[in-house]
């Protein structure tokens, strides 16, 4: 009899266990036919900025291609439409891989049933991380709250080998399949290039280029020295252990193994603690005072456009609303100045770049976040306030990377673009001039840890 594989953050052929599930069963069963279906959630959809939304539809036209074209796409509620799928192809099963959101928990279980009541079976295969949330635990059998012990659980507990492809099989469409939604990018964002041979040939080019020199040069903005890859595994394009298989022992290799991890960290942490979507991981910081009113949401606005009058915090703001995604380093300097520059709460920084980011995903979006702000998983993480202008001394030494994204000081040369405040044509081109002063702010933030430490 057929089987029904349902495409969702697994947007590829190589090693996707559900889609070799589906076809093996299919197999098995005499059969050997496929129906190939992914979800245009109605309830989703809108809460998705437009480069999240532009990038799926990108991604899914590269895998329908790579499906010969038998990609059906549904629009409407899951909970319909798979049903709708599965019984006009008259199949026994439904394959997909595991989500561990509260909402995707829950949809799956209402799936399956509603599949059930039809005598179809939702078998659900694999998921997108190398170790699946929930499954690294202490030796007491709760769930870890700091890196570095989970990263050594994480190792000691192990993945699978990389799954082969077993297909392809017979494809069938047993429904029409519905146009994927025209979208238009955020005005002046550039397209990313999406799919699975995208992730691969981004990949070939770390490994032989890049990953020997990861640790020392992760950290530098002006340099191409991370993988980007986040946007690729984001939308499951590639499966980290495809990854993991191919790293060795270099000193770089062990670092960029020990990124991945943090993606699988905070993925446990959301799992075990899913109100940590909006809410605070350590609730003190609930009771922090935070600004709010008209000079803060003026201040809000000008982080959100790259005008703070600090170049790094601004490089890297306009680096997120032309291209969808953000340096790692920047990432944390620009949430960090939100939250203890303009005592701001992350929530609102976070809702930012969710909006924006082409590979935000809640876990490692949320947490990194919180992380930041000093109200997550760090063991004592509130101390950190980034200097904005010496981190970009340090990650941006010549001024290329503030350069390349601000053009109001593309006249200064060399590091003295970090601080044009001190130059007498610092502002000759229009540059913003700073928002609120650092060194202040930094002893306000201070100020306030101690107001709820002493409650």
């Amino acid at each position: 009899m057929p089987t029904v594989m349902w495409f969702r953050r697994d947007l590829r052929v190589n090693d996707n266990p559900a889609l070799n599930a589906a076809i093996e069963s299919a197999r098995e069963s005499g059969d050997g036919t496929v129906a190939l279906m992914t979800m245009i959630d109605s309830a989703l959809w809108p809460t998705w900025g437009a480069a999240k939304q532009a990038y799926l539809v990108d991604s899914l036209q590269e895998l329908n291609a790579s499906l010969d074209g038998y990609l059906t796409v549904c629009h409407g509620d899951p909970r319909d439409e798979v049903v709708r799928v599965a019984v006009a192809a008259n199949a026994t099963e439904v394959h997909c891989a595991a989500d561990f959101t509260t909402i995707g928990i829950e949809r799956d279980r209402e799936v399956g049933e509603l599949l059930a009541a039809h005598g179809i079976k939702l078998v659900i295969t694999g998921s997108g991380y190398a170790v699946a949330p929930g499954r690294v635990l202490k030796p007491d059998a709760t769930p870890y709250r700091v890196y570095t012990p989970f990263y050594k659980g994480w190792l000691a507990h192990g993945w699978r080998a990389a799954a082969p492809y077993v297909g392809p099989a017979q494809w069938i469409s047993p429904v029409p399949s519905v146009p994927l939604p025209a979208v238009a990018l955020p005005v002046g964002m550039q397209r990313s290039l999406a799919g699975e041979a995208e992730a691969m040939r981004r990949w070939e080019e770390f490994r032989s280029n890049g990953v020997r020199d990861y640790k020392e040069l992760r950290d530098r903005a002006d340099l191409d020295g991370t993988s980007r890859l986040s946007t690729h595994l984001k939308w499951g394009e590639v499966h980290p252990r495809t990854l993991l298989q191919d790293l060795g022992d270099s000193p770089g290799e062990e670092h960029f193994r020990k990124e991945l991890a943090w993606r699988e960290f905070y993925a446990d942490v959301l799992f075990h603690n899913p109100h940590t979507i909006t809410e605070y991981l350590n609730p003190a910081f609930a009771e922090m005072e935070y600004d709010r009113g008209p000079i803060a949401d003026a201040r809000f606005e000008a982080w959100t456009q790259g005008k703070t009058g600090y170049p790094f915090v601004d490089a890297g703001m306009r680096q997120l609303l032309t291209e969808g995604w953000m340096h790692n380093r920047v990432r944390m300097v620009t949430a960090s100045f939100l939250v203890k520059d303009l005592h701001l709460e992350w929530q609102q920084g976070a809702a930012w770049f969710f909006e924006l980011l082409k590979d935000a995903d809640y876990a490692s979006n949320q947490h990194g976040w919180q992380w930041t702000a000093g109200c997550g998983t760090d063991a004592a993480p509130y101390f950190r306030i980034f200097n904005p202008v010496m981190q970009g001394q340090k990650f941006d030494p010549d001024g290329e990377y503030v350069r390349k994204y601000i053009p109001e000081l593309r006249h200064i040369e060399g590091s003295k673009v970090h601080e044009p405040w001190l130059l007498p044509d610092g502002y000759a081109q229009g540059y913003a001039e700073r928002i609120v002063d650092h060194h202040v702010e930094r002893d306000e933030s201070l100020r306030r840890l101690q107001a709820i430490k002493r409650d």
